[in-house]
């Protein structure tokens, strides 16, 4: 008898087998979720001391000192929205500047990208608001959350690399990448004094780290991968089942001495690799040494 499978089996394949695109939309979309019922919770309970207590332990503060007390909140506040629109926003505009991104740039710098320009939003947030007068007396409390920055990053890493590509939007006909991407900045810069200000500052440093990334693809360095790299190994660590194996084998068992010195060797040789791509670019391997890279990022 065939079993249909349950709600929680179709997200966990989705999860495993979607495309890395896919699951960050996902994340962003569970996150969301989950948030907006346990605020719900909160609410039926008159518990709403504890909802705000939420987000200040999940968004990123404009506070040095908060920040140093929770490190975490430099990841978790790109992942965190509230509001329908703001989500629904971000994962359009994530959607289609992370289609072209992976078809152009590689699907494998789509996290690090996503994650790099979130940091690099939240720190411009961060020195901004300790910087002008204008933040001074909210800059004890301020909190900003939302993918926005990373969302920017990807976005104006594509346009940045590819600024003549045209993309199809209703209304508006055919529109180079450069134009859109110099209408989301403009926008967020004449915005600031409007409402929102540490947002949309976040935001344009999402914006400086993809322009910045792909000025560095162009001359052939490329941290995000070097960054994908050790994410592609940290992911598989909580992905894989443990498994158990014995092989038998004629050969004489290596020492203990001997199998250190060779985990040593290996682990030099894979740190020149990583060194020559952050200085040369991914290009500049050889196929033994893009091959060797490949084979140890999936042990």
């Amino acid at each position: 008898m065939n079993q249909q499978p349950s709600i929680f089996g179709e997200i966990k394949q989705f999860f495993l087998k979607g495309s890395i695109l896919s699951r960050l939309i996902g994340i962003n979309v569970a996150v969301f979720i989950l948030v907006n019922i346990i605020r719900v919770f909160f609410y039926l309970w008159s518990l709403d001391a504890i909802s705000a207590t939420m987000s200040q332990w999940l968004g990123i503060s404009s506070n040095i000192h908060v920040v140093l007390h929770r490190p975490w909140t430099l990841i978790s506040y790109m992942f965190l929205h509230f509001d329908f629109l703001h989500i629904l926003f971000n994962m359009v505009v994530l959607y289609v500047g992370g289609r072209l991104f992976s078809d152009f740039i590689g699907s494998d710098r789509l996290v690090a990208t996503y994650l790099l320009g979130g940091i690099a939003g939240a720190i411009f947030y961060i020195v901004s608001f300790n910087i002008f007068p204008a933040f001074r007396e909210v800059v004890s409390f301020s909190l900003a959350i939302g993918a926005s920055a990373s969302v920017l990053a990807i976005f104006i890493a594509i346009a940045a690399y590819m600024p003549d590509y045209q993309l199809p939007l209703l209304l508006f006909g055919r529109i180079r990448l450069k134009y859109i991407a110099l209408v989301f900045v403009v926008l967020d810069v004449i915005s600031i004094d409007k409402g929102n200000p540490g947002g949309h500052l976040a935001h344009l440093g999402g914006a400086m780290w993809g322009f910045t990334y792909a000025r560095l693809l162009k001359t052939g360095k490329d941290p995000a991968l070097v960054l994908g790299f050790y994410l592609g190994k940290l992911s598989r660590l909580f992905s894989r089942k443990p498994t158990f194996r014995v092989e038998y084998t004629r050969e004489r068992p290596v020492t203990d001495d001997e199998y250190n010195d060779l985990k040593a060797e290996k682990q030099k040789r894979i740190d020149e690799i990583l060194d020559k791509i952050s200085h040369s670019g991914y290009n500049s391997l050889t196929k033994e040494e893009k091959e060797l890279l490949f084979k140890m990022g999936e042990k």
